[in-house]
C-alpha cells in the first residue's frame, strides 16, 4: 500500500497544474473509500483474534453455528428440548374457532384460556344469555388475530356463537329442545331475541296464553324458548315461549271442558275486549260474550258494560268441545225488562224516551232500559211525502211519543209522533171543498200526474189530463217543474180514503166551446206544418190549437208537397169537441176552387164553411189579438162565439 503511494507522488511531480488537481481530486475520494473500507474491515478483526479462530470454518468465514453451540446444546438436545417446549403451547389458526376454558370472570370481562401463550379477554356482554357462567366452563372462542399491536391475542365469544348458531338453531327445531334467549329490545308486534348469537323474532301472540300489552317488561331478560319456525332464504328465525306452557294449558283445557254444562255460572276475568264482544278467561280456557248479549239495552261497545281484567260472573250459552268453543252470556243472569214491565205501557199512552239508533225507515227509542219502540217514518209526520228519519230526529235525542202497539210475545213496541199534532184532515171540507180555488206547491211527477201540496200533511193529485184544455201533455214536467207554485181547483174530496182530486185547467172556460164555432167543418184557417210523423202532419193552428193532416191532404196544386214550417191555408175537415181532434187538409183548398171538366163554377162551399167576409174580419181580429203559443183569450173567444150566433140567427 505504501509503495503505491510513493510511485504516485513521484508521477505528480512530472504533471501540469490543471492535471494535478484533477489527481489531487481523485486522491482525495480514494482516500474517502479507502478509510470506508478500513470502516468495514476493522469488526473483521475483533474475531480475527486467536481465541476465534475455532470458529472459522474452511473459507475463513466465522460460523455462528458452531459459536452458538460451543458453550450450550448441541443440535440434538436443541430439537428435544424445543419439542418438549412446544408441546405445552397450542398451534392456532386465526379466524378459525376453537375452545377455550374461562379462567375468570368479572363485571367487564372474561378471561379465556385456550392454551396459547397469552390468554384472551372477551367482553362479558357477550355471554349475556348465560348469566350463570363460571370460571372453568369450556366456551367456543373465535380466533380475530393471534396478537394484535399491544401483544394481545385477540378473540371473540359472540362470532364463534354465530359461526355454530344456524347448525344449533336447526338441531333445536328437530329436537324441540327448550333454548334460552335475551331479549334485547322491542319491535313491531313483538320481541327481539337473541338465541346463539342470531336475532330472533318472538311475536306478541307467542309471548304468554294471555294477551300482552306492555311488550317492554321483557326487555332485558332471558326467557325459556321453543324454536318453531325458521326461514332458511331470508334468514329468519321465529320462537315462542307460549308453546312451552300450551301443553299444560291444553289438559287443563280438557279437564274444563269435560264438567261444563249450559246454564251453568262461573267466573271469569276480562282478558279482552273487541268491538263485537269481550273475551273471558275461565281459568285456562276462553270464552266469548258476544255484544249482543252483555246487557238487555242497546250499547254501543262492550267497555260501557265491563272493564278490562275485572271479575265477572257469566252464564254459559253454549260450548263445542271440538273446536274448544264457549259461548258465554252476562245479560241472562238479570231478567229481561219486558218480564218487569207488565201492565205499564198501554195503547194510546204517552211515554218519553231517547233516540238510540237511526234508520231511513224510522227511529228507535228506548222508553226504559232495555225497552225499544220503533217509530216509523209515515209515523213521524201527517205528510203523505215519506222522508228519511235523520230529518226528524238524531240519536241521543229525547222524543215524546204515543203508544200505538205493544205486543209483550215479540216483545214490539210501536210508537207515534204525528198522534201528538192535529190531524189536518179534521174539518178538510170547511177549508177544502168541492169547486173552491186554491194554491199549492208541486211535490212529484208521476206518468199520469201532478202531486201537490195544498198545506202540511194534506195533498192532492192533479191529473195529466186536467193540467191543460188545448196542449196534449205526454209527462207532467212538460207543463211544470218540482217546487213550482201553481193555481188548483178542487174536483173531488175523499175524506174517508184521504184523497183530493185537483184540477188546473178548470181555472178557465172550456175553450173548445168556442173552438167549436170558430173551426166548424168547411171554414178555413192559416196554419204551419210544424212536423211530420208517420202518415201525417202536425199543422200549428190559431189560438195555440194543433191539428192533424194525412199526407196525401198535403198536396198543393202544383203536384208537390207542403214541407215542414211552410205555412198555408188548410181546411178543417173534422171538429171532435170531446177528443179535442182537428182534421185539416190543404189540398181541399185548392181542388174546391177548381172549374170542373165541363168548365162548371167551382163548388159552393158547404153551409158550415165560411166565406171570406165578416166572419173571416172577425176571426183574424181574434187572431191578432191572441198569441199562436198561448190558449188565447177567453173573452175574445166568447164574444166572437156571441157575435157569430146572432148572425146566424138574423140569416135565419
Amino acid at each position: 500500500m505504501a509503495e503505491k503511494k510513493r510511485v504516485k507522488a513521484e508521477e505528480a511531480e512530472n504533471i501540469d497544474p490543471i492535471a494535478k488537481i484533477g489527481e489531487e481530486t481523485e486522491a482525495t475520494a480514494a482516500a474517502a473509500t479507502t478509510e470506508e473500507e478500513v470502516a468495514i474491515e476493522e469488526p473483521l478483526e475483533l474475531y480475527s483474534t486467536a481465541d476465534d479462530a475455532a470458529f472459522l470454518n474452511e473459507k475463513g468465514e466465522f460460523d455462528w453455528n458452531a459459536y452458538e453451540t460451543a458453550g450450550g446444546y448441541n443440535n440434538t438436545e436443541r430439537e428435544k428440548y424445543d419439542d418438549i417446549y412446544g408441546r405445552t403451547l397450542s398451534t392456532i389458526v386465526e379466524k378459525e374457532v376453537v375452545e377455550g376454558t374461562v379462567v375468570s370472570v368479572n363485571k367487564k370481562e372474561v378471561v379465556v384460556n385456550i392454551g396459547y401463550k397469552s390468554e384472551g379477554v372477551i367482553p362479558v356482554t357477550e355471554f349475556r344469555y348465560n348469566p350463570d357462567l363460571k370460571a372453568g366452563d369450556v366456551v367456543p372462542v373465535y380466533i380475530e388475530q393471534q396478537e394484535d399491536k399491544n401483544g394481545q391475542l385477540n378473540v371473540s365469544h359472540k362470532t364463534a356463537r354465530v359461526f355454530s348458531a344456524w347448525s344449533n338453531v336447526n338441531r333445536a327445531l328437530e329436537s324441540g329442545e327448550i333454548i334460552k334467549g335475551d331479549v334485547k329490545c322491542r319491535t313491531k308486534g313483538g320481541l327481539i331475541v337473541d338465541v346463539f348469537g342470531i336475532e330472533a323474532f318472538l311475536p306478541g301472540s307467542q309471548i304468554d296464553v294471555k294477551p300482552i300489552r306492555d311488550y317492554d317488561v321483557y326487555v332485558g331478560k332471558v326467557m325459556e324458548l321453543k324454536v318453531v319456525k325458521i326461514n332458511n332464504e331470508f334468514k329468519n328465525v321465529v320462537v315462542s315461549h307460549k308453546a312451552l306452557i300450551e301443553a299444560e294449558l291444553e289438559e287443563q283445557k280438557k279437564q274444563i271442558m269435560s264438567g261444563l254444562e249450559k246454564g251453568q255460572v262461573l267466573e271469569g276475568v276480562v282478558k279482552n275486549i273487541t268491538s263485537y264482544g269481550v273475551f273471558v278467561d275461565l281459568g285456562g280456557v276462553d270464552g266469548l260474550i258476544h255484544i249482543t248479549d252483555l246487557s238487555w239495552g242497546r250499547i254501543n261497545h262492550p267497555e260501557e258494560v265491563v272493564q278490562l281484567d275485572s271479575k265477572i260472573n257469566v252464564v254459559i250459552l253454549d260450548f263445542d268441545d271440538e273446536k274448544k268453543r264457549i259461548a258465554l252470556g252476562l245479560k241472562q243472569l238479570s231478567s229481561h225488562p219486558w218480564d218487569a214491565l207488565q201492565d205499564q205501557l198501554q195503547v194510546g199512552q204517552k211515554v218519553t224516551g231517547k233516540v238510540v239508533v237511526l234508520a231511513d225507515y224510522g227511529a228507535f227509542v228506548e222508553v226504559a232500559p232495555g225497552v225499544e219502540g220503533l217509530i216509523h217514518v209515515s209515523e213521524m209526520s201527517w205528510s203523505s211525502h215519506l222522508r228519511s228519519a235523520q230529518d226528524f230526529l238524531k240519536v241521543g235525542q229525547d222524543v215524546e211519543c204515543v203508544v200505538l202497539n205493544v205486543d209483550k210475545d215479540e216483545r214490539k213496541l210501536s210508537l207515534g209522533m204525528k198522534q201528538l199534532m192535529q190531524d189536518p184532515w179534521e174539518g178538510i171540507e170547511a177549508r177544502f171543498s168541492v169547486e173552491s180555488k186554491h194554491k199549492a206547491k208541486v211535490r212529484a211527477f208521476t206518468n199520469f200526474g201532478v202531486f201537490c201540496e195544498l198545506s202540511d200533511g194534506i195533498d192532492g193529485l192533479i191529473h195529466i189530463s186536467d193540467l191543460s184544455w188545448s196542449k196534449k201533455i205526454k209527462h207532467p214536467s212538460e207543463f211544470c217543474q218540482i217546487g213550482d207554485e201553481i193555481e188548483v181547483v178542487v174536483l173531488e174530496l175523499d175524506k174517508e180514503n184521504r184523497r183530493i182530486s185537483l184540477g188546473h185547467k178548470q181555472l178557465e172556460e172550456n175553450p173548445w166551446d168556442v173552438f167549436e164555432t170558430v173551426f166548424a167543418e168547411g171554414s178555413r184557417h192559416q196554419g204551419t206544418v210544424v212536423k211530420k210523423e208517420g202518415s201525417h202532419a202536425i199543422i200549428g193552428l190559431p189560438y195555440g190549437l194543433e191539428g192533424f193532416c194525412m199526407n196525401k191532404n198535403l198536396k198543393k196544386a202544383d203536384g208537390s208537397t207542403a214541407k215542414a214550417e211552410e205555412i198555408l191555408e188548410f181546411v178543417v175537415l173534422e171538429f171532435n169537441k170531446n177528443q179535442r181532434k182537428i182534421n185539416v187538409s190543404h189540398t181541399n183548398t185548392w181542388k174546391e176552387d177548381e172549374p170542373n171538366a165541363e168548365g162548371a163554377k167551382p163548388k159552393a162551399a158547404r153551409p158550415a164553411a165560411k166565406k171570406p167576409g165578416e166572419d173571416s174580419s172577425a176571426v183574424k181580429a181574434v187572431n191578432a189579438q191572441v198569441e199562436k203559443s198561448t190558449l188565447g183569450d177567453i173573452d175574445a173567444l166568447a164574444a166572437l162565439k156571441e157575435k157569430m150566433e146572432g148572425k146566424s140567427d138574423s140569416a135565419e
